[in-house]
């Protein structure tokens, strides 16, 4: 668990739809490439089922780039470490800042994500296994009740 690999910026007003996540997908694995030739063939994508994620072309390009995905079970935000642990804490961190520009924002948002230490995202990510045994148990129900 080495960091962010890519991170990308959406205007104002818009949002995700299958063919953005697609042109994510290949800039991903693109700068996977370049800067982690060496885990390329160890990288898994945990996503939601959200539409632009599931969609039939979306699926096919996981395949053609040889992305492979962790099943995640329907309506459960509360397992993607994104969720529960990355953005909590980037939203603290940008608390009660002010910014004149949407650049300076995403100068922030780089600097802070280039700033966490590998043990930071690991333990994001050991925080997940509780949280998928605490899922098994309560049948697939929401965690964080």
């Amino acid at each position: 668990m080495e960091g962010i690999v890519h991170i990308e910026f959406l205007k104002q007003s818009t949002t995700i739809n299958s063919e953005r996540y697609m042109s994510t997908l290949r800039a991903l694995k693109g700068r996977l490439r370049r800067v982690r030739q060496d885990k390329v063939k160890d990288v898994v994508i945990q996503h939601d089922n959200a539409r632009p994620h599931t969609s039939r072309q979306t699926q096919c390009t996981l395949q053609q780039l040889e992305l492979p995905t962790i099943p995640h079970p329907p309506y459960s935000p509360d397992l993607a470490p994104s969720d529960f642990f990355l953005f909590p804490l980037l939203k603290k961190h940008l608390k009660g800042n002010h910014y004149e520009t949407d650049a300076e924002v995403e100068a922030d948002v780089r600097s802070w994500c280039r700033s966490q230490t590998p043990e930071f995202f690991a333990d994001g990510m050991r925080k997940l296994v509780p949280r998928w045994r605490l899922c098994i148990e309560r049948d697939g129900d929401y965690v964080e009740k």
